[in-house]
């Protein structure tokens, strides 16, 4: 009898598990608007499948194959593009996050075999869409009104879509044109399921492959996405951006209508004005490359040493330039992810890039660990120049990049991958997202065709010195201490500047042509170069 009811015991427990999973499944699937292929057991299966196929792909591949085999590099190119391909499949099926970590991967271009960043770099200006019904319902949800009562018109045509939300163009009440950010409907929702997916997958592929450890990644975007996801935080974060650059004339920033905005609906002035990777866009508007990329750095230089806050998410559709009366303006957009550096990371770094503008190879060496990188110091300088480590210890200002040093860089950055991921997992979040703003900056330098030079060196190096006196000044105990300070400053941006004069002089025509032929083969003399100037600031 005892046992027929233990029996009975079993059965119900049976049935209430049951029960429980597959009421479990129907919430999730009323969430996800009754479509199967969007809840969380869909979509972490889906996942599941595209990097266990993967996984098999490469050990199959591989199995038995020679190294040194004339083949062996055609066929790891063949087995990288299918993977790539297999998992931006995978991404633009499960959405959001998984797209936000796509556009990622496609701005690791020192780090990650080629035919990935290149399969991946499509999610930076082509995210999948949601139908305009949805983007109707999340305006109704939000405000509890329809779209006709918030605004006097709104066009159904996507502007520009993301990995978390898209852009429509709208008309507010008044007349005033604006542009409307909505969130992907569920997104939020799936978010919690996506990053816990992440952390497994990364685990697994970690367990299988000891050398590629991309815990950082995972961890990374499951910090990160609840703020990019609160609309409301975005626009906080775009006004304190605009009131703390306003001295920057060249500058745009969208105002924010709080009326119309919430937590999944940011509404802001609207910008027109084409991609900053949009060459044709620039080539047509006769908008000069290298002032872009100068004020880029102007821009990004400004916020990493002196005010340490920054713009982490800088890729190419979400910065806008135009050609105006006063010059090109850089319109910047979507301030959902910024980071707020501590004195202590700010300083070290502003001493580390300060110690590569100078080639002292001993001061890379001292800022690096107070970063914590040691052994590793060169590679980590590499990584954040994007230069070979003889340019690094020459003088970054002193020899012109070259396609020649690129494919260095490039076949040298496969056979050190191990190093390079224990790098990414030693240093500070902070300087991981610092490195994250470097590598899209660097992407667009690439789509540009023009690498920063010396003169944006100069920019880099107001900014460090800037920031370095501006430190000792507030530590300064007395006003003679303080001046002493504010004279050295003055004294080494006033050198920088004379050296930006040699540089407009070397740049004239007559001067090149005289130059060229006194000395066919020439390049920046080492006793004059940013780093000689610097030297006692």
């Amino acid at each position: 009898m005892g046992f027929r009811g233990g029996s009975s015991v079993i059965r119900w427990v049976k049935y209430g598990v049951g029960l429980s999973v597959v009421g479990g499944f129907v919430v999730n699937l009323k969430h996800s608007d009754w479509k199967v292929q969007s809840t969380g057991i869909v979509r972490f299966g889906r996942a599941a499948i595209a990097v266990t196929a993967t996984v098999i792909d490469y050990k199959y591949t591989f199995y038995g194959v020679d190294a040194t085999s004339p083949l062996y590099e055609k066929i790891k190119s063949e087995v990288h593009t299918r993977s790539a391909l297999r998992l931006r499949r995978m991404c633009s099926l499960n959405g959001g996050c998984f797209v936000k970590v796509g556009q990622h991967i496609g701005a690791l271009e020192y780090l990650l075999p080629k035919e990935y960043v290149d399969v991946m770099k499509v999610f930076h200006s082509h995210a999948p869409e949601s139908p305009v019904k949805d983007v109707y319902r999340v305006i109704k949800e939000d405000f509890q009104k329809d779209v006709s009562d918030l605004f006097a018109s709104f066009d159904e045509t996507v502007l520009a879509s993301a990995s978390l939300a898209q852009v429509h163009c709208a008309t507010l009440k008044d007349g005033t044109p604006v542009a409307v950010k909505v969130q992907h409907p569920n997104v939020q929702m799936h978010s919690f399921v996506d990053m816990a997916t992440m952390d497994i997958l990364v685990r697994l592929v970690a367990a299988i492959f000891p050398d590629f450890q991309f815990g950082w990644l995972a961890e990374e975007t499951r910090k990160n996405i609840p703020l990019e996801l609160d609309f409301v935080h975005e626009g906080k974060n775009c006004e304190q951006v605009s009131k703390m650059f306003g001295h920057l004339s060249f500058l745009k920033v969208p105002k924010i209508y709080w009326e119309q905005t919430t937590k999944r609906v940011l509404t802001m002035e609207y910008f027109d004005g084409g991609f900053v990777n949009d060459v044709q866009y620039i080539r047509s508007n006769d908008i000069s490359v290298s002032d872009v990329v100068r004020k880029l750095g102007c821009l990004y230089s400004e916020m990493i040493f002196v005010r340490g806050y920054i713009h982490c998410d800088p890729h190419p559709g979400n910065i806008l330039v135009k050609k105006t009366k006063q010059g090109t303006q850089i319109i910047l957009l979507d301030h959902g992810l910024y980071q707020t550096l501590s004195d202590d990371v700010r300083l070290n770094y502003c001493y580390f890039w300060r110690s590569i503008l100078r080639a002292d190879v001993e001061g890379i060496k001292t800022h690096a660990q107070s970063l914590g990188i040691s052994k590793l110091f060169p590679l980590f300088a590499c990584i954040v120049t994007g230069r070979s480590w003889h340019a690094v210890s020459t003088g970054v200002d002193r020899l012109s990049f070259t396609q020649k040093e690129g494919d260095i860089i490039k076949s040298q950055a496969g056979a050190y991958v191990p190093q390079i991921i224990k790098v990414l997992n030693d240093i500070p979040r902070q300087v991981l997202l610092i490195l994250k703003t470097n590598d899209l900056l660097r992407g667009i330098e690439a789509t540009l065709n023009c690498r920063a030079d010396a003169k944006s060196f100069l920019t880099m190096s107001r900014c460090c010195v800037s920031a370095l006196s501006d430190h000792q000044a507030r530590e300064c105990k007395t006003r003679m201490c303080r001046w002493k300070i504010l004279v050295g400053k003055n004294w080494s941006l006033w050198k920088v500047s004379v050296y930006e004069f040699y540089l407009w002089i070397t740049e004239l025509p007559l001067v090149r042509i005289v130059s060229k032929a006194l000395k066919p083969v020439q390049s920046y003399s080492p006793e004059k170069s940013i780093g000689n100037v610097l030297q006692g600031t």
